[in-house]
This record gives C-alpha cells, structure tokens and sequence, in this order.
C-alpha cells in the first residue's frame, strides 16, 4: 500500500504536467513560445526585485549580527513573564515579519532544543503557521509592480502579526497547558 502511494505522488507531477501540455499542444497553444515568453518576463522581474531583497537581507543581517535581538529578549524578560510570554520565544516573534528563513531557523533551534511536542515547540509551531513575513511580502511584492508608497500596509501587516502571535501564546496556552 505505501509503495503504491510512494509511486502515484512520485509520477504525479510529471503525470500533470504532460497533460496540461498535451491539452495546450490539442488547442492550438504555442506551448514553447509561450513557456520563453514567461521564463523572459519571469526573469526581468526577478532583476527587478534583487535590489529590494539585497536591502532587506542586509537589515536582517544587521538586526541578528548587532544582538538587538538579544538585548531586547533579555530586557523584556520581567514583562514577557507577566504577560505569559515564554521569553524564548521572542526572538521569534521580532524575527518572523522580517525573514522566513531566519524565523524558521530560530523555529528549528527551539524544538531542537525543548522537543517539537513541548509547549514551545508547539507554540513555535502554531506561530511559524499563523505569522507572516510582513517585510519580505512588501518589499518583493510591492516592489516587483513598483508601488513605493506603502501607506498603511506595513502598519497593518505588523499589527495582523501582533494580533496572530497574540492569539498564538493564548490558544497555545489554552490547549496545550
């Protein structure tokens, strides 16, 4: 039985793709020309974006190799406490609007450390899934069409962050304690 599904999900995307050409190559659709045509527009748009990626990889460079991130977890302690906050779990939540990969890293050395069916790793967990990385989505995003006018957007999307690692610790809290 396991092998049999190992075989369908391992053809399943060659077996979708072949389809969806073979049905574009029946209507008459130039299925290579238009594969360049996206791959070139694909790729400009990529040149278009690198400058924006390169700034916020460097300000997440900044914000981890500085120990802002470390100073902030250790003199927040006493109020991350109050509040019911796991202090290890701050870093993050600083972390997660900025880089996905840097908060999945942190994510990774949090259950590597207290156990992924710990509260911590569970509320990592359900942090990771109920976050977004606000700064990257603005800035690939928006970047990729142009727009430099942000408004209200990184406003929203910090306190759409908020509210989820809010509602994170207090189901977490909830379930799992």
């Amino acid at each position: 039985m396991i092998q049999a599904v190992q075989q369908v999900s391992r053809w399943a995307v060659p077996v979708l793709i072949f389809f969806i050409l073979l049905f574009a190559a029946l209507r008459g659709v130039k299925v290579y020309e238009c594969f360049i045509k996206g791959a070139e527009e694909g790729f400009s748009l990529a040149v278009r974006i690198i400058p924006y990626l390169v700034a916020m990889m460097m300000a997440v460079s900044i914000f981890r190799q500085t120990g802002v991130l470390q100073l902030f977890t250790k003199y927040g302690e006493n109020i991350f406490e109050a509040l019911s906050i796991p202090p290890d779990i701050i870093p993050l939540a600083l972390m997660r609007p900025f880089s996905g990969g840097g908060a999945l890293g942190i994510t990774a050395e949090i259950i590597n450390t207290h156990g992924p069916d710990s509260f911590l790793g569970r509320l990592a967990s359900t942090m990771q899934g109920s976050t977004d990385t606000t700064f990257f989505i603005l800035t690939v995003y928006f970047g990729s069409v142009g727009i430099k006018k942000y408004r209200y957007s990184v406003a929203v999307g910090l306190l759409a962050d908020l509210i989820s690692f809010i509602a994170a610790i207090y189901i977490c809290n909830l379930v799992f304690m």
